[in-house]
């Protein structure tokens, strides 16, 4: 196995990770880290990409994870600020108890 499949097979697991805190937890924040997680896998995909792939002095790979981490950074402070406001609104964080959006 290449160090390629390594990092493929690590991203695999952080995904898969990151899907399972999405999907089953009822905590909005780790539903968040959740998110968090899986975009970090697909950040390690690009790096693995462009560091193995045929042209490894092009910055494309990296100029992909910046613009990765530049949008999970609006997607963490818009999701922080929905979590704020529906916890002022419902006093709880638990998705289950939030049965609708309307005020």
């Amino acid at each position: 196995m290449t160090p390629l499949h390594h990092y493929l097979i690590l991203s695999a697991l952080l995904f898969c990770i990151g899907l399972a805190g999405a999907l089953t937890r009822r905590n909005a924040i780790i539903v968040l880290i959740g998110v968090e997680l899986m975009l970090n896998a697909a950040n390690l995909n690009f790096i693995a990409f462009w560091r193995y792939g045929p042209h490894p002095e092009a910055a494309t790979g990296i100029l992909f994870v910046l613009f990765s981490i530049g949008i999970a950074a609006a997607e963490a402070a818009v999701g922080l600020a929905l979590i704020i406001a529906i916890y002022r609104h419902y006093k709880t964080t638990n998705l289950d108890q939030i049965d609708s959006m309307k005020g």
